[in-house]
């Protein structure tokens, strides 16, 4: 097994984003964009994939330990932390927006040109 096989099966079981493993990495000074993580994603045969190495998977696993955890000052209860990932509200998809704007309490305007 692969540093790229299990740094995708912990992405998968936290359910994270990129942006929250970007995060994460910066708790420990780690900086990586986003592009260098769709990277290590990647399946093995595509052209652009990148192994990943120990060091990104140390530095992550040890970002981890301080997001779960917290640190020694500012200690967190892991499963609050998790539980709270769990029960955010996720954001509203482009048809339910739509739906939220089309209301039969507004009247259309009418234009000069047309008529009503």
């Amino acid at each position: 097994m692969t540093n790229n096989d299990i740094f995708k099966k912990l992405r998968v079981a936290l359910m994270l984003r990129d942006d929250e493993i970007v995060d994460i990495l910066k708790l420990v000074d780690f900086k990586v964009s986003k592009s260098e993580l769709g990277a290590i994603f990647r399946k093995e045969d595509h052209p652009k994939y990148v192994a990943c190495g120990d060091q990104i998977l140390r530095n992550f696993l040890n970002g981890l330990v301080i997001h779960l955890r917290g640190t020694k000052d500012n200690p967190k209860i892991p499963k609050e932390v998790l539980y709270q990932k769990q029960n955010t509200p996720k954001k509203a998809s482009f048809k339910q927006k739509d739906k939220k704007r089309k209301t039969p309490d507004v009247s259309y305007v009418k234009y000069k040109n047309k008529k009503p």
